[in-house]
Formats: structure tokens, C-alpha cells, sequence
């Protein structure tokens, strides 16, 4: 988190559902009620609207918290996430939910949910300590697969390339970001060493939104967008254990400001969501597309902007989630 940045605020998301070609659908949420959607192609430079109407069903989630983290897993299971300790599932279709805590991390405010099934899913808890655990029995019950308590950590994001190997990114710590890898399904992270973590520029960090400034593809490649004066984003190509830089196009000089969401559909396509949380209503210097793997990055005009969304891998599937507990899912009309 960019210093000055507040760490009670998120701001606005996106999430790319590919559907074939290299076109690919693309929504829009952030820390209020509306949601845009609209297709990308790789070789547009603008935001075209969608040709299927979408309407949003707001579901009851059985909680009043801020959730941060949601994803879904197929049609009928998704998970979700946010403060003083909440998660959330559901294992039909969202007609209802399950809110709980987990036990002994009532405090924690959980920003970023991984999910493989109804039964398996992981949860990121930000601060110092920095926690991540695992279900395995559908929230039944939980075990700490990480736990930091030194001063200065914040956990971002955390993202799985399959169910073996995964990123999590956080923080400066003493310069430069920490990155932690996984190689054995989340059981245990160990940070990479120090030479080869992101080196960060002054007032640099990451936005802890919804878990969504980190994004993978495929086995081995990552990107990471910042915050602050001199926001930029990076990239890897083997799992986040070296990084290369660069610039963004979506700072304005202010430590609110920077890249807050990011995700590629292939090698070389992605997009950037961000601008400056202390003005969300203005669109200047909100989005930016790349055509080389994250290279370079082109601005691109488009409106600002729930809290998280997520789409499944498995059918037409998704859910945002917002303040106060809301939970509403993503539905496309026929006409």
C-alpha cells in the first residue's frame, strides 16, 4: 500500500472473462454500486460496450462486514471474503450463502480468496501478522499455512498458477517488495531472496484492494501493478522469482495514485485499472492496455468506478461483492 494510501479503502477492480479469439469480456467495479461491462480486443485501443445485456441479482449474504475477496469456482460454488475475519460460501448458485469466521483470526481482514472447489479454498489476511490459511472441508475448519508478524508486513495479493505453484506479493520490507512462493499446494510460502525481490522506488507500494493488482497465467507468468509518485508494474516469467520493471501510465505524481487492478487474457494482451482514489470520479489516467506481455502499457479512456468479481473457469459463472456484505451475481439476458 502507497504511503498515505488508507488501509480501510478499495479502490476500483476489473476482471477480463475471456471468451475466444482474443477477444475478451471486461468488468468494471469500485467503491460503489456501478458496474461496466464491455469487450476488449487485442487490437482495439478503446472500450467497445457488450452486445448481451447484463443485469446484476443481489443475493442475501448473511453479513453487514465490507467483503474484499470473492471467486468463483463454477456455477453453482463460489467463496468470499472481507473483514473481521469473515468468509463467505455458497454451493447453489448463490441462492444461499454461508457467513462465518474463522476461529481465532476474528480480527483479521481477509482482501484476497483462492478457491479450487466448494471444499478447498485458501484466505489472505493483510497486516501485521500477515496470515494465509486453508480449508479443506468447506470452512468447517481451517488451518495457518503462513503467519508473519514482523513489523511493516502487508500482504497484497496471492495467486495460484495450479494447485501446486503460487505467488503472493506484499509490501516493501527494507526497499524492496516482498515476493512469497509456493511449490507444494499452499502448505507452506517462503519469501525469494532478497537480491532478487522488486526493488522499490520512494512512496512506492501496492493497493491491497481485492487481491487483484497481482494476476498469473498459464504455469509461469506474473504481473504486479504500485502505487505512488512513480507507479509501475511488473512482471516474471517463472513464477515470481526474478521481476522486471515498468513504467505506468497511470500515476498523477500523488501517492493515492497508481495501477490498482490488473490481468492478462494471454502471453501478451492484458489491461490496468487504477487512477487516484482521492478523486474516483474522475476517469484521467484510469485504465491502460498492453500488447507485450506488459512491456508497455498505452492509456486508454473508460469509466470508473463494487468492491471485487470474479468469474469462473468452469461455465458462465460470477459474483461481486461489495460494503456492507453485498453479494450480487452476474446474469446475461437472452434479449
Amino acid at each position: 500500500m502507497p504511503a498515505g494510501a488508507e488501509p480501510g479503502y478499495n479502490p476500483a477492480m476489473s476482471l477480463i472473462r475471456y471468451k475466444s479469439g482474443t477477444s475478451a469480456a471486461l468488468f468494471f467495479v469500485a467503491g460503489g454500486l456501478i458496474i461496466f461491462l464491455a469487450s476488449l480486443s487485442a487490437g482495439q485501443n478503446s472500450l467497445q460496450s457488450h452486445p448481451r445485456p447484463v443485469t446484476w441479482r443481489v443475493q442475501s449474504s448473511g453479513t453487514r462486514v465490507s467483503l474484499r475477496g470473492v471467486t468463483a469456482v463454477d456455477v453453482q460454488a463460489a467463496w468470499a471474503s472481507g473483514a473481521e475475519g469473515t468468509f463467505l460460501r455458497t454451493t447453489d448458485g448463490g441462492a444461499s450463502w454461508t457467513a462465518a469466521k474463522v476461529p481465532g483470526a476474528e480480527t483479521v481482514d481477509f482482501r484476497d480468496i483462492e478457491a479450487f472447489s466448494a471444499d478447498t479454498a485458501f484466505l489472505m489476511g493483510i497486516a501485521s501478522p500477515a496470515r494465509i490459511f486453508k480449508t479443506e472441508d468447506g470452512g468447517k475448519t481451517w488451518t495457518e499455512r503462513y503467519h508473519n508478524d514482523a513489523e511493516g508486513i502487508f500482504l497484497d495479493a496471492f495467486a495460484f498458477f495450479d494447485e501446486k505453484n503460487a505467488v503472493a506479493i506484499g509490501d516493501p520490507m527494507d526497499g524492496r517488495f516482498l515476493v512469497l512462493v509456493s511449490a507444494d499446494g499452499g502448505l507452506s510460502w517462503a519469501p525469494i531472496p532478497f537480491p532478487d525481490r522488486p526493488e522499490a522506488l520512494a512512496g512506492e507500494g501496492a493497493f491491497a484492494a481485492s487481491g487483484t493488482c497481482l494476476a498469473v497465467l498459464g504455469t509461469s507468468e506474473a504481473w504486479f501493478c504500485s502505487g505512488g509518485p512513480s507507479p509501475r508494474v511488473f512482471r516474471s516469467a517463472d513464477r515470481g522469482r526474478t521481476w522486471q520493471a515498468a513504467a505506468s501510465p497511470l500515476g498523477a505524481d500523488k501517492a493515492s495514485a497508481g495501477g490498482f487492478s490488473l490481468l492478462f487474457w494471454n502471453p501478451q494482451h492484458g489491461v490496468m485499472v487504477g487512477g487516484d482514489y482521492k478523486d474516483e470520479p474522475s476517469p484521467f489516467k484510469s485504465a491502460a492496455v498492453s500488447r507485450d506481455g506488459g512491456r508497455s502499457w498505452t492509456p486508454i479512456p473508460c469509466p470508473s468506478g463494487l468492491h471485487s468479481i470474479s468469474f469462473s473457469k468452469k461455465g458462465w459463472a460470477g459474483w461481486a461483492v461489495g460494503r456492507d456484505g453485498l453479494i450480487a451475481q452476474c446474469v446475461l439476458r437472452a434479449d
